[in-house]
């Protein structure tokens, strides 16, 4: 049986509960052999913000994931000498990956906003899309194609997941994560002296942040 990678991106600044939720879960419900984190240097379609040094990203995502044994962190964007578009790096991990079942991670905010991605239809139709939704956000479909929309697979509720090959494009939606945290409240609980931030990180990346006076 072939192995079943997902890959995970995103700028982890800082990396909280909630994405390690979306590990541990995707990875039981889809039975997947590993989970790949993808640290961006800076989201092309998010300009508006600079991100913290990806150094202290990585060691912060590298403490939040320590106990899980299938996760792992791909440095495939941060070593790229220009922040590549996803469309880019997804075609890069398939080649890299050759024989094995793939899928993209994504969050419900993406998904309603992936028409204004670059080459958004070669995003979801590289390899296979996880799209991670939430009980109190609406996901809408009207927007993509038929052609997109006749490869989603909504399994929200579902125990069992469609079977994935090597050369699907499949689309699920799920709800299999349910806690909701979100980085920007953390920085700005941690810009503000809420100390209640430290309830939505690890420990080990609260220890990180206080001993390096991130987001200060």
């Amino acid at each position: 049986m072939a192995e079943k990678i997902a890959f995970y991106g995103g700028t982890f600044d800082p990396p909280h509960k909630g994405h390690i939720e979306i590990a541990r879960a995707l990875t039981a419900r889809f039975s997947l052999d590993r989970f790949v984190f993808v640290p961006a240097n800076h989201a092309p379609h998010k300009k508006y913000r600079i991100p913290t040094e990806s150094a202290h990203r990585l060691a912060m995502l590298a403490a939040a994931s320590s106990e899980f044994s299938n996760t792992e962190i791909s440095t495939i964007e941060l070593d790229a000498p220009e922040s590549p578009y996803t469309f880019e790096t997804l075609a890069k991990l398939k080649l890299l990956h050759p024989g094995k079942v793939l899928f993209f991670v994504m969050g419900a905010d993406s998904w309603n906003d992936i028409v204004s991605w670059r080459h958004w239809e070669e995003v979801l139709s590289t390899i296979n899309v996880i799209v991670v939704t939430r009980p109190d956000y609406e996901i809408s479909t009207d927007h993509v194609t038929d052609a997109i929309r006749s490869r989603i697979r909504d399994v929200r509720g579902a125990v069992d997941v469609p079977e994935s090959s090597t050369d699907s494009r499949l689309i699920f939606l799920t709800d299999a994560v349910s806690i909701q945290v979100a980085a920007s409240a953390i920085r700005a609980k941690i810009q503000c002296g809420d100390i209640s931030w430290r309830n939505d990180v690890g420990e080990a990346v609260a220890n990180y942040i206080e001993t390096h006076q991130i987001y200060k």
